[in-house]
């Protein structure tokens, strides 16, 4: 029964709320049941273990088991009838059949049946009757189910906000309403964590998170597009699709540093799917490399970029960071391959194994890393003596194999056939170890990549779906090495403009030459930050694709000083005006690690936090942190200290400077000493 006033909405509010608690009271008797019967049969068992035999003892084991797994489900099922009975459902479309039959399609975060009718009184906004909300207005439309495209006609489409189990407003429009509902969204202050956007995702975006066949999907979205937040929802949809071939544990997200980790933690819990599993690219290597090799790490390595100016460490990044280097390495590989293995003749068992024979054999194994090729080999030389002797090999003599066969290989070891490269590419100069014998961080990777083809290593089997975030922070040899670790399919997400170490960068066609088989999604609207704020960004780094948000606010201010000590006088004076404020989280955002240390120090606020690379928290409140760490973060009021000419001068400032700004939501301020810097 359509429902067209407000009063009737409440009333019908009212109602499902009433039977989402009768749901929560069943859920709890179940578990009251579940948890006696189970303390029951472990009494039991505890009672009568010495009459029972091993079968009895098995049977008594998968029924706990199975009781404990259903009390499980219950309690699960419990946590989500609550998170409804707050907030039941944020949309409502009327929709007929070609058939002529009628739904009143309301939809939530998850699906709600009622016990008594059977009869869905929320659909998952995940179920395919529920695209129809992000995908049409009113009039023509239809969704796909397993069984084919059921079309129609869209009579209502109305969106509410229910917090607290109270309806805060009901929007409808027949054009759009999504832009009024994210208005209303936009406007609010930050939190502490990322939320999840159900309510307001955007067509472009949904036909992103719905994307069911992709084997490598690429979004490309301006800073503000959601496209972090949009790769969490894609995950959620798939965990949901496919939700008896794939669970949270088969998912990886390859997470910038841990402080992001933290602060989008919550997004999968708040959709009803369990955390998954994170890695960092340095967790990643240290893993591969079995923690053999000493390495510097990519904060590390942005930190000398900014604050060293070593225009041969910048020489070695750039090189290594080239889809050209990962070509020449491949070459300089099917090289070894042809030459590092010198044949020769063996004497064993009164007989010669003659050395093109064991060329041969090397070759036909080719598929397999050449050190793992050995034991092959020596397999079938013994095969190859034994069919000429006409008896078993002696110990001795297998030993002989053993030590032989290996031998002819030029190098044993994969850091040798890595340094060797550059002797061979005759670029000596470009492979040079830091301080304590630690490789830099533009050679780990290749490194790695050298270790999958000479030795082989376990891949990634068990990940079904591998997400990469900062995709632009990846260089071509790091994602050949992570086509090869992980051989699911992948979303990976960034923004090319976006690189905070411009010469370690790779653009979409870059990404798109490891991955030719890739999807690629441009999302070009951007909902963070007010109109002002954007158009300042904009004059920093002008990107002419990029749509910003018609939602309006302060302009930006700058502010200059004549002395380092009156600037930070200035900035506490900001900090103690944001405080009486109604916003939640204020981040000053540094260009080095150095500039924030310094800044904390000197403020020494006992409000203030500092996030650094070994942070593993996100704080809401006043923040201290780098550009580098800031990236992915969003701030109700963002300051950017220290925005002389000094500081920001170059290409690289430049674009440090623009994902400073980028991370305002609603206030942006900007100080400097004597001159500020000519990108503002």
């Amino acid at each position: 029964m359509i429902k067209p006033t407000e009063q009737e909405e409440r009333e019908y509010l009212e109602i499902i709320k009433e039977k989402l608690l009768l749901a929560i009271r069943r859920v709890d008797q179940s578990v009251k049941h579940y948890a006696q019967e189970l303390r029951q049969t472990k009494e039991y068992i505890h009672e009568h273990q010495s009459g029972m035999d091993e079968a009895d003892m098995v049977a008594a084991d998968q029924s706990i088991n199975r009781m404990a797994f259903t009390g499980e489900s219950a309690v699960v099922r419990k946590r989500k009838l609550m998170k409804l009975g707050s907030s039941p459902y944020f949309a409502r479309i009327d929709f007929t059949k070609q058939s002529g039959s009628y739904q009143a399609v309301y939809i939530g975060i998850y699906t709600f049946t009622d016990d008594s009718s059977g009869e869905n009184l929320i659909y998952d906004w995940r179920a395919p009757v529920a695209s129809m909300f992000y995908d049409f207005e009113l009039g023509e439309a239809w969704y796909s189910t397993p069984g084919g495209k059921v079309v129609g006609n869209i009579s209502l489409k109305r969106q509410y906000k229910i917090r607290d189990g109270k309806m805060e407003y009901s929007i409808e429009n027949d054009v759009n309403i999504h832009d009024d509902v994210l208005q209303k969204e936009l406007s609010k202050s930050a939190d502490d964590k990322m939320k999840n956007i159900v309510a307001t995702i955007q067509r472009d975006q949904n036909a992103v998170i719905r994307n069911e066949t992709a084997s490598v999907m690429i979004i490309q979205g301006v800073a503000g597009s959601g496209k972090t937040s949009i790769a969490l929802h894609r995950i959620a949809f798939l965990l949901y699709r496919f939700r008896d071939s794939i669970k949270a544990k088969d998912i990886l997200i390859i997470s910038p540093n841990k402080v992001f980790s933290d602060y989008i933690s919550n997004v999968l819990p708040e959709l009803g799917e369990e955390h998954i599993p994170e890695m960092g690219m340095e967790e990643l290597a240290s893993e591969v490399l079995e923690n053999k090799f000493r390495f510097q790490h990519f904060h590390q390595q942005v930190a000398h970029v900014l604050e060293g100016h070593d225009e041969g460490f910048i020489e070695r990044i750039r090189y290594k960071s080239s889809f050209e280097f990962l070509s020449q390495l491949n070459r300089y590989l099917i090289h070894v391959e042809n030459n590092y293995f010198q044949a020769t003749e063996i004497r064993v068992a009164g007989m010669v194994v003659p050395g093109p024979y064991i060329q041969e054999r090397f070759k036909a194994w080719q598929r397999m890393p050449m050190l793992k090729r050995f034991p092959e080999v020596v397999q079938e030389v013994q095969q190859y003596v034994r069919n000429e002797v006409k008896r078993k090999l002696s110990g001795q003599e297998k030993a002989k194999l053993w030590e032989a066969i290996p031998r002819m290989f030029k190098v044993n070891n994969v850091f040798d056939l890595y340094k060797n490269f550059y002797a061979w590419a005759g670029k000596p100069q470009l492979f040079t170890m830091m301080q304590g014998a630690s490789l830099e961080y533009a050679d780990v990777f290749p490194l790695i990549y050298c270790k999958i083809r000479l030795e082989g290593v376990q891949a990634y089997d068990r990940v079904k779906h591998l997400l990469v975030d900062e995709m632009q922070d990846y260089t071509p040899i790091q994602y050949a090495v992570l086509s090869r670790l992980f051989v699911c399919k992948k979303t990976i997400l960034g923004d090319v403009r976006q690189t905070v170490n411009p010469y370690s960068a790779s653009s979409i066609e870059t990404i798109e030459q490891v991955f030719p088989q890739a999807d690629i999604v441009k999302l070009l609207r951007s909902y963070r930050s007010t109109l002002q704020i954007t158009r300042f960004a904009l004059n920093i780094l002008p990107n002419p694709d990029l749509i910003p948000m018609e939602r309006h606010g302060e302009e930006p201010q700058i502010q200059g000083f004549s002395s380092n000590e009156e600037e930070v006088h200035g900035i506490r004076a900001m900090i103690d005006e944001f405080k009486s404020r109604a916003y939640h989280s204020l981040g000053i955002i540094c260009k080095t690690h150095k500039q924030a240390v310094y800044l904390y120090k000197t403020l020494h606020l006992p409000e203030v936090h500092l996030l650094t690379a070994e942070s593993t928290h996100f704080k809401e409140g006043v923040v201290i942190t780098t550009v580098h760490l800031s990236k992915g973060l969003e701030f109700d009021a963002v300051i950017i200290p220290f925005a002389s000419q000094r500081n920001y001068n170059n290409e690289v400032d430049q674009r440090m400077l623009y994902i400073a700004c980028t991370r305002a939501m609603h206030e942006l301020s900007l100080t400097y000493t004597q001159e500020r810097t000519k990108f503002v």
